[in-house]
């Protein structure tokens, strides 16, 4: 499992990513007890796209719903959000957070990179409101929405190293 700070390949994208852009899909899961959203994805071209909210507090249910979602999209490389103080400092959510991403890694046998969540859920609130989601039809969504900005965030950052390392040669 590698955050986002994560050695880079020469290219200037991690290399999980790497791995992923040649084989497309990645899905990312925002972290939560009782809800986990997930967001699906192609490096390739960079854009995210809500995928589901999983409701399960228990870990057999939580694992087979995001079974079904690894058998149906094929990932090359999931990516779980990170939850931090503002402070860059973590807390409880953040150990369950890593916790559940070694599990993934473990279980699906695929690479995992850790993305720092800071504001996804206020960001996903946004995002709604400006779609004209009503208040009380955000709850479902939610979280698969901030899987998408935390998605959105590991391709934009990404998209920066690759730059970044092209304008260096």
């Amino acid at each position: 499992m590698r955050e986002l700070h994560a050695p880079l390949h020469p290219s200037g994208a991690p290399r999980a990513a790497q791995r992923a852009a040649q084989a497309g899909t990645i899905i990312a899961f925002d972290f939560g007890e009782q809800r986990i959203g997930a967001a699906v994805g192609d490096l390739s071209i960079g854009i995210a796209h809500p995928l589901t909210t999983i409701l399960a507090a228990d870990k057999k249910t939580r694992y087979a719903a995001i079974a079904g979602l690894i058998d149906e999209w094929r990932p090359a490389l999931l990516v779980v959000g990170l939850p931090l103080h503002m402070d860059g400092t973590e807390h409880e959510v953040s150990r369950l957070a890593r916790k559940f991403a070694r599990e993934l890694g473990g279980r699906f046998e695929l690479p995992v990179e850790l993305v720092d969540e800071r504001l996804s859920s206020d960001a996903a609130e946004m995002s709604l409101a400006e779609a004209g989601v009503a208040g009380h039809k955000r709850k479902p969504v939610i979280d698969q929405v901030a899987a998408l900005h935390i998605l959105q965030a590991y391709f934009d950052e990404c998209a920066r190293r690759i730059h970044m390392a092209q304008s260096q040669q």
